[in-house]
């Protein structure tokens, strides 16, 4: 391992001790249990099933299931499935997948909001009863006018001392599906002059007369997720609902459901901030636009930072983990570069996969005077910086592919690679020497003539010689044929994520498909997901998706280098 990259890990780890150290959010649970506020710790990931999973939920995930863990709690996965209008089993089955890969151990703690209706609904009515809550027959617009703004306190709704009776029966009529959706909806009754917006009396059930996916058509009325959220994680026993910053002026509101609703031992909501990357795509409206237009394949594009993207170009449960635990936990929203996800995915990887022979952009190469008919086997380490991943054998024989960017016909000086008269090695095996080219009618090159040098053999000393310039090959009759998959970040970032209109600023060179790449034999055995070092090419991952049996799909994961350093700590 290079002196450069010990650094870096020790780099790491100092900074993600100092994070731990630091993390707010632990504190305070400290606080709480040693005032015996709570006696155990139970967190939840409570995501809406109306997309995938990113990168920016990894962070949530993580860190709740992490909170759990420290404290021998348990860890819920919860989907908060309020709004029919948006929601579909097939994100359900994706949340859950990607959850599970992440490591994060819920075990038979499956939720679902929906499960919860009957509740919510008593839960409703009691704050009828109490003078909590009324139906108002106000529109979205009138409620927006009549809530005033940061300046203006809101004007109280003429329906807001409508009696008790008459409002517990309003509301099962709206049960009953008597009347139609925005006709009404139910509202808590706080404050209409609170400095606060969302204690203005805010909704808490609408109609929608939708199909859901979990209750079908049980229900007609829907609760609203500030009303939800907060009963679902008092009915679970959630002890510190961890949630993001822009739940920061929603948590009165949280806090007033649970104590109107005279749950005891109520939760506790902490809000930390989110995982921004630098020119990223994560918003499921311009995702979703993606999919439908065909600009990607879906939201596993490997060109995207979903999670099922990152899982199918590539990355690993490690590699993300160790990407949100740099990346720590404060209360001040930043923003990441995603540079720094890279360096993860390298680190995890250069020491854990075998360094392979591919070539992308093949070259015949012909030594002259190889014994034609003749093939030898030739050890070759699978990493020389682990060498506990041992060795394989790779044929070797007279005609081989190179790199076309190998070989140079006039070269640029300090160019150590083949040209007319140059010798090189070739990687653990000879060295050749360059004797003359062939070409077509059009006077392009279509194979490179050498000579090798016998005594040359790698392991043998080289005859004393040396020579500056190195270079991979795979044996022609014997390779793999595979397409390779080259990833830009999707979005422009010259001109940014979005243009004037909100549009984004595509990238038309996100994707470059490579489709006669040679790879040695040793690949024939690769399967979905597998990853490798192709040398000097980057790190690769078999696409699970496109990849058949007669058809090898490579996806480069990374490069094999990055401007990307972590600060000292």
């Amino acid at each position: 391992m290079s002196e450069e990259s010990r650094e870096n890990i020790v780099t790491a780890g100092e900074a993600l001790e100092e994070r731990k150290e630091s993390n707010f959010i632990e504190q305070e649970i400290d606080k709480d249990l040693a005032e015996g506020v709570y006696s155990h710790v139970q967190t939840r990931f409570p995501p809406e099933p109306n997309g995938y999973l990113h990168i920016g939920h990894a962070k949530s995930i993580l860190l709740n299931y992490g909170l759990a863990e420290k404290y021998g709690g348990k860890f819920n996965l919860r989907y908060d499935d309020t709004n029919p209008t948006k929601e579909k089993w097939e994100f359900v089955e994706s949340i859950r997948a990607d959850v599970e890969w992440l490591g994060a151990k819920f075990e038979d703690r499956v939720f679902f909001a929906s499960n919860y209706f009957d509740e919510m609904y008593e839960c409703a009515l009691k704050l009828i009863r109490k003078g909590k809550a009324f139906v108002c027959d106000l529109s979205a617009e009138e409620i927006r006018a009549y809530r005033g703004d940061f300046n203006t306190p809101g004007r109280e709704s003429p329906y807001r001392n409508r009696s008790v009776e008459e409002n517990l029966k309003l509301f099962t009529e709206m049960k009953e599906g008597k009347y139609e959706d925005g006709a009404r909806v139910l509202r808590a009754k706080i404050d209409m002059a609170s400095p606060n917006i969302n204690m203005r009396d805010p909704v808490i059930y609408r109609i929608a007369h939708m199909s859901h996916q979990n209750t079908g058509d049980k229900w007609c009325i829907y609760p609203m997720y500030d009303f939800a959220h907060p009963i679902e994680d008092a009915i679970e026993h959630i002890t510190h609902s961890i949630c993001t910053l822009e739940f920061e002026d929603h948590r009165p509101l949280y806090d007033w459901v649970v104590q109107e609703c005279e749950f005891e031992e109520p939760p506790r909501q902490i809000e930390f901030a989110k995982l921004y990357l630098t020119n990223v795509v994560t918003g499921k409206r311009y995702i979703k636009k993606l999919v439908e237009d065909g600009i990607v394949d879906g939201w596993d594009d490997p060109r995207l930072v979903s999670i099922a993207a990152l899982r199918r170009r590539g990355y690993t449960p490690e590699s993300i983990r160790r990407f949100v635990e740099l990346c720590g936990v404060s209360k001040a929203n930043s923003s990441v570069d995603y540079a720094m996800l890279e360096y993860c995915i390298r680190e995890d990887l250069k020491l854990k996969r075998s360094r392979m022979m591919a070539v992308l952009h093949p070259l015949k190469l012909i030594i002259d005077n190889y014994p034609e008919g003749q093939t030898e086997l030739l050890p070759m380490p699978n990493n020389l910086e682990n060498p506990e991943l041992g060795e394989r054998m790779l044929p070797f024989g007279r005609e081989l592919w190179i790199e076309e960017e190998d070989f140079m016909e006039i070269p640029p000086r300090k160019y150590f690679r083949l040209f007319p008269g140059n010798e090189v090695r070739l990687m653990g095996a000879y060295f050749v020497t360059c004797v003359g080219v062939d070409k077509d009618e059009d006077g392009k090159i279509t194979a490179i003539h050498c000579t090798y040098d016998p005594e040359t053999k790698s392991g043998s000393g080289f005859n004393g010689r040396k020579v500056k310039g190195t270079i991979h090959w795979v044996y022609a009759p014997t390779a793999v044929q595979a397409e390779c998959r080259l990833y830009e970040n999707i979005v422009d970032e010259e001109k940014g994520k979005l243009d004037a209109e909100g549009n984004l600023n595509l990238n038309p060179n996100s994707l470059t498909i490579l489709k006669d790449c040679k790879l040695e034999p040793n690949f024939e055995r690769a399967k979905a997901y597998d990853s490798y070092q192709f040398v000097r090419n980057g790190f690769f991952c078999v696409d699970a998706k496109d990849s058949t049996a007669e058809k090898l799909v490579f996806n480069r994961i990374v490069s094999l280098k990055s401007s990307f350093k972590l600060p000292k700590a």
